[in-house]
């Protein structure tokens, strides 16, 4: 299995969200990265975004964690969000490091509206209504896009 970090975002009740495009669909998903060997997933979203966005990041508690199983693929993912925050810098995407086509702030109560991966738009809802405490979600029905 592989593990995936990624990092809610939060300014004025909107998520920032990194926008791809697959085929004919827009594809949106939070902040993260693939851990370097040894690099805990902290660190992991630390490095990332300031690779691919050119900000520094706080990273807190960690909101929940679910298990995408892929078709065709030997692996499935477990994608593990934690609550973050900006302290240094905006958002501009480096095409060096990322294949997004734009950064978004997104309204948090407009994200299921959107084609997201992982498709957890209605538990990052959720907690941010509720404040709920890290829930483990186990398997996200996950749509395919491209």
């Amino acid at each position: 299995m592989t593990v995936r970090p990624a990092v809610v975002l939060l300014r004025n009740d909107a998520v920032l969200l990194m926008q791809y495009r697959y085929g004919d669909t827009d594809v949106f998903a939070l902040p993260g990265g693939n851990p370097d060997p040894g690099e805990d997933l902290e660190a992991t979203l630390e490095r990332e975004l300031m690779e691919e966005l050119g900000v520094e990041i706080q990273v807190f508690n960690m909101l929940f964690c679910g298990v995408v199983t892929r078709p065709n693929q030997k692996e499935d993912v477990l994608h593990c969000v934690f609550v973050g925050e900006i302290f240094g810098g905006e958002p501009v995407l480096n095409p060096a490091h990322t294949s997004a086509c734009s950064v978004i702030w997104k309204p948090v109560d407009e994200l299921t509206d959107l084609a997201m991966y992982p498709s957890v738009a209605t538990a990052i809802q959720e907690h941010h209504t509720a404040m709920l405490p890290t829930t483990y979600l186990g398997y996200i029905e996950q749509p395919f896009y491209g």
